[in-house]
């Protein structure tokens, strides 16, 4: 139990904090960085609630010691290699990342004794190639191709692994997009905090996917609770994956700055997830909620968390007033700065630039 200072109300059936929390006062000190993944709060996006009449939960996984969502990925795919031998003490990961899961595994690997190596494609931004390097990954930046080139980040990872397994043993592929690890991590944490955090009483969630593993886990685990829970998938324009859930098909359309979200194929992980509808957002409709959150709630996120939350207000509006709907806050927003926060790469998008620093 979580002792907060400050006041509660109810947004429906759900308990929200108003006033700051005490941080030092909140909860005992956590074994070691794995016990400080997690356990991440819900903040009410006050003014998409105030706008849809309903209650929009954001669950703030930029909190993260790692800063994002990944750190959870990262920890239950070492965690079950290391329960089923395929990883043993000293050994090597080695994954093919967009960027935040690299970071997570680094962190992790870093704790528990491992080496990382990170393969990455050359596009991501430049903060989570700087924040890599300072963690200590052995990084690998490579040219982006699509999934279908051999040369795609994805198969270079496999290659490698394989590669380094048999010259040196001890080393795994931790393959986030097929190791279902990832999707049970979510199944095992993420989710029923959710369910413990709202009492119950949510009507939907939504999620983008990049691996799949936090919509299949949460909503597997959601749905295992209350199968009237919604699932919707938030996509990008330029992934196929709201063409597979609306029409079996991986249509693309357009296409988005966003990293780390979007396929076009349909991950492992997200096999038998119970997904009820999807939604396609464009950068144009993200972003402008990315910026309203940091100017007027003071929540610096990035750009999957703004594909999260408009579709959670699409939900909303669809749903009708005093409705809950949780999303996810995948990252922060400084882990983009150079595309986010960039006049002259926003202006060459066609994208809206933030008043404060046009």
């Amino acid at each position: 139990m979580i002792a907060m200072a400050g006041v509660r109300h109810q947004q429906g059936s759900v308990s929200v904090i108003t006033l700051d929390n005490n941080p030092a006062l909140a909860q005992p000190s956590a074994t070691g960085l794995m016990g400080a993944i997690g356990n991440t709060p819900l903040i009410r996006l006050r003014r998409l609630s105030e706008e849809t009449g309903c209650t929009i939960l954001g669950k703030a996984e930029f909190m993260n010691p790692g800063g994002s969502v990944k750190d959870r990925a990262g920890l239950a795919i070492i965690r079950a290699a290391e329960a089923d031998g395929s990883l043993k003490p000293g050994g090597t990961i080695v994954e093919g990342t967009a960027g935040n899961t690299g970071i997570g595994i680094t962190l992790v690997g870093n704790a528990l004794g491992y080496k990382s190596v990170i393969v990455m494609p050359e596009t991501q931004s430049q903060e989570k190639i700087d924040f890599l390097r300072m963690i200590g990954a052995d990084l690998r930046l490579v040219p982006a191709k699509p999934y279908s080139d051999p040369g795609n980040y994805v198969h270079v990872s496999q290659r490698m692994a394989a590669e380094m397994a048999a010259a040196n043993g001890n080393t795994i592929w931790a393959n986030q997009f097929d190791n279902l690890a990832n999707r049970e991590g979510h199944r095992l944490t993420t989710g029923p905090e959710i369910w413990a955090q709202t009492g119950g009483k949510l009507d939907a969630f939504t999620c983008a996917c990049g691996s799949g593993g936090t919509l299949a886990g949460v909503g597997m685990a959601l749905k295992a609770y209350d199968p009237s829970v919604r699932i919707v998938l938030a996509d990008p324009e330029g992934s196929g994956l709201y063409g597979w859930v609306k029409s079996g098909d991986l249509s693309i359309a357009g296409g988005s700055i966003t990293e780390g979200i979007g396929q076009s194929r349909v991950p492992g992980n997200l096999a038998g997830a119970p997904i009820d509808d999807a939604e396609r957002i464009s950068d144009a409709e993200a972003l402008p909620i990315i910026y309203d959150l940091l100017i007027h709630e003071g929540l610096s996120v990035g750009t999957s968390s703004g594909i999260n939350a408009a579709a959670a207000a699409r939900v909303a509006r669809a749903m009708g007033p005093g409705h809950t709907i949780v999303t996810i806050l995948c990252d922060g927003g400084s882990r983009y700065q150079s595309k986010l926060f960039n006049p002259d790469f926003l202006r060459s998008k066609g994208l809206p630039v933030p008043g404060w620093i046009a």
